[in-house]
């Protein structure tokens, strides 16, 4: 099975121009850890965690209105959406993380977690 076919449908991302207030109010709303960051193209152009915001922001002063794009991780490890179920699952294994974007044509459909794969493994039974 491809990838694609399990993603969250209501993935939210942010803006790369979006500032890092912006962010953390989402990802406490949405009670994320971190999103996506795309372009104005809906590009995927990084991540950004709130660990990340945190470190950013022990710096006293500089921290007011900076973008996400100041912070976010530029270098993501992602699926492509034709990929195979299992070997998504094995990457984020590897790289012992919880949740990876999934692009198609380097737009983003959605994010596949852990917990996405659990359920689709659990189908299986």
């Amino acid at each position: 099975m491809k990838i694609k076919s399990i993603l969250k449908s209501n993935t939210k991302a942010l803006i790369v121009n979006d500032d890092i207030d912006k962010a953390l109010k989402i990802m406490d709303e949405l009670n994320l850890n971190g999103m996506p960051v795309v372009d104005e193209n809906n590009t995927l152009v990084g991540m950004v965690v709130k660990a990340d915001i945190y470190r950013f922001m022990i710096t006293p002063g500089h921290y007011e209105n900076c973008p996400v794009d100041w912070v976010m991780s530029n270098s993501v490890i992602l699926a492509q959406a034709n990929e195979d179920v299992e070997v998504v699952a094995k990457r984020l294994r590897k790289n012992d993380i919880i949740s990876m974007p999934v692009v198609e044509n380097d737009k983003l459909l959605g994010i596949v977690t852990i917990e996405d794969l659990l359920d689709y493994y659990m189908d299986l039974e």
